[in-house]
């Protein structure tokens, strides 16, 4: 697609792929560029948000960051896809384990997202709506990693505005619902992909525990996903 700024994403003639992967840390991007990607360029470095667009496996895939938080992914998701022309759009990133059965490093895919958000407010929707994943991206990813021997989970996730809470049994109210992990963007994602009709999955790598307390080093989040992205990169097949 032709590339166009807007006021968050300027490529400057550099392309921008239809399937992208959405890692919150902007150097994480840079690192799955550098590591993942081949002839990679970069299409953005507006608020030092890094996009790259290069192939993975002679397919064209783009990756880019995009901050922390429900409404930081919801701006840049949304030109993205209403904008950039992006159709498949996958979030790699990291979570909270709210369950004992979740070992660091397992991987966690959002069938669906709660929320302590108001961002759904806006579809002003008759009823509690709870925005879904694509499956056919979900079991995509979930055959790939069963067949890799890597440890997956699929189910809800919550994403949360507040990652320092003033109550102390947040998390385990959630978890006593079934919900898989804690993180801060999901919701946003989802939603915006439903409202404009295009795929998005989020795919998470279990960095902490909030029941056993263990605990990835930040050395470990930043370079340690890579079972992660090559899945999630995978997308480009479909």
């Amino acid at each position: 697609m032709s590339p166009t700024a807007t006021p968050h994403i300027k490529p400057d003639g550099a392309p921008i792929a239809e399937t992208i992967l959405l890692p919150g840390d902007p150097l994480r991007a840079k690192f799955i560029a550098e590591t993942f990607l081949e002839d990679a360029v970069q299409f953005n470095s507006v608020r030092n948000m890094l996009g790259y667009t290069g192939t993975y496996r002679g397919r064209e895939l783009s990756v880019m960051g995009t901050g922390m938080g429900i409404p930081s992914i919801a701006l840049y998701s949304w030109e993205l896809i209403h904008v950039f022309g992006c159709t498949k759009l996958v979030r790699v990133g990291s979570c909270g384990g709210l369950t004992d059965g979740l070992e660091l490093g397992d991987l966690v895919l959002a069938q669906a997202a709660s929320t302590d958000s108001n961002y759904l407010a806006q579809f002003d929707l008759p009823g509690t709506w709870a925005p879904t994943g694509s499956f056919r991206l979900l079991d995509h990813v979930y055959r790939g990693a069963r067949e890799r021997g890597v440890t997956a989970h699929a189910g809800n996730v919550v994403s949360s505005d507040t990652f320092y809470h003033a109550q102390d049994d947040t998390t385990r109210r959630w978890a006593s619902m079934g919900v898989l992990a804690v993180e801060m963007e999901t919701v946003g994602l989802y939603a915006n992909a439903a409202a404009a009709g295009v795929e998005a999955l989020a795919v998470f790598t279990v960095s902490d525990n909030l029941v056993t307390h263990a605990q990835m080093t930040p050395e470990q989040r930043q370079t340690g996903f890579a079972s992660m992205i090559e899945l999630a990169a995978t997308v480009t097949e479909l």
